[in-house]
């Protein structure tokens, strides 16, 4: 068995060799690696050399076959052609083993898989941007009609409201016209009762007013009557118009009211039924193939667009309809019959299979 301090040194030579590598060997060279394969760059010049090299040589082949009646002519050239000849076999000897052209193959595969894959995730990213603009674009719709919607709502309001603080200042000016009226017919009555007193106080003391001075007071009575009595009933009629409008105004928030409760009980009644042919027919959105379903969606339905369907319905139904107090025996369902929960866990997870 080896020793602590051959141990430690063992660990601490293993811990050097995993950070710093393989040690030097002597004469300070590294363990020889591996030659790489062929790098696409060098495929490319030598074939791209190769075809500069072929071009050459068939402009020389032109240049000999017009040449061979020069032999002098003829000889200067086949010279020239000989070092290209020579030069594109060198190239093209690579080429030739199957290790070379199979690791070019290799690494060209790769290239074209990397560039598919950056392809498709741009692709992918481009339909990303794509949907997300066009769900921003959705959302500030709806943002947009929401603001409206808000802005048409407070307006509504503030308009009711001017309206109904107008109608009510105009009342409060009638009232205090009529009250004004009454103010002044009760004036014409202290008048009156107060020039009776007098003629009595005078009647005792022995005077006696003259007849034209009873006929002029009585007569400027009765026009200030007919005066208060007509701004009476006009103060009266604008009174009236005033709580027509104002009746009407209420009855008209108060059938706005209604609508909108009605609105959102029909809102209510559609997400129900949607949800209940959701549960019989499944969900149109996570279905896609809900036009397999048409035909059996249409037996269903059938009684809301045909009445010779409705009476066929009702009448078999009618078939087996029994008193209210049968032992074995209820009435006629008035919506749709909804399919009982699982009865077990295996049940459950076939029906979320399908």
């Amino acid at each position: 068995m080896l020793g602590d301090a051959a141990l430690q040194r063992l660990r601490d030579r293993q811990w050097l060799e995993a950070v710093f590598g393989n040690p030097r060997r002597p004469g300070g060279l590294r363990t020889p690696r591996t030659p790489a394969g062929p790098s696409l760059g060098e495929v490319r010049a030598r074939l791209r050399a190769a075809l500069r090299l072929v071009r050459r040589l068939r402009s020389l082949g032109q240049s000999l076959r017009e040449a061979e009646a020069d032999g002098a002519a003829w000889a200067s050239l086949h010279a020239q052609a000989a070092p290209l000849r020579a030069e594109l076999a060198e190239q093209l000897q690579p080429l030739a083993q199957a290790a070379y052209v199979g690791e070019a193959r290799r690494r060209l595969e790769r290239v074209r898989r990397r560039r598919l894959r950056l392809r498709e995730r741009a692709r992918e990213r481009e339909a990303e941007r794509e949907a997300e603009a066009a769900q921003a674009t959705e959302r500030e719709q709806e943002i947009d009609r929401w603001r409206v919607k808000c802005v048409q709502e407070v307006e509504e309001k503030k308009r009711e409201q001017e309206l109904k603080a107008a109608a009510d200042g105009v009342l409060a000016e009638v009232r205090k016209k009529q009250s004004d009226t009454k103010r002044m017919v009760d004036i014409l009555r202290a008048l009156e009762k107060l020039r009776k007193l007098r003629k009595e106080a005078a009647a005792r003391k022995g005077v006696c007013p003259p007849a034209a001075a009873d006929e002029t007071f009585e007569h400027h009575l009765q026009r200030l009557r007919k005066l208060i009595k007509k701004r009476s009933e006009l103060y009266e009629a604008e009174e009236r118009a005033l709580r027509v409008m104002l009746e009407g105004e209420q009855e008209e928030e108060r059938r706005r009211e209604l609508e909108k409760k009605q609105r959102k009980e029909k809102e209510k009644l559609l997400l129900q039924k949607r949800e209940i042919e959701s549960k019989l027919f499944g969900d149109p959105d996570e279905f896609p193939l809900a036009q397999l379903l048409q035909p059996f969606r249409q037996y269903y339905l059938q009684a809301e667009h045909s009445l010779p369907a409705l009476i066929q319905i009702r009448h078999d139904w009618d078939q087996y309809l029994v008193p209210s107090d049968h032992p074995k025996g209820n009435s006629v369902p008035q919506g749709w019959v909804l399919p009982p929960l699982p009865s077990n866990d295996i049940w459950a997870t076939a029906i979320q299979l399908h």
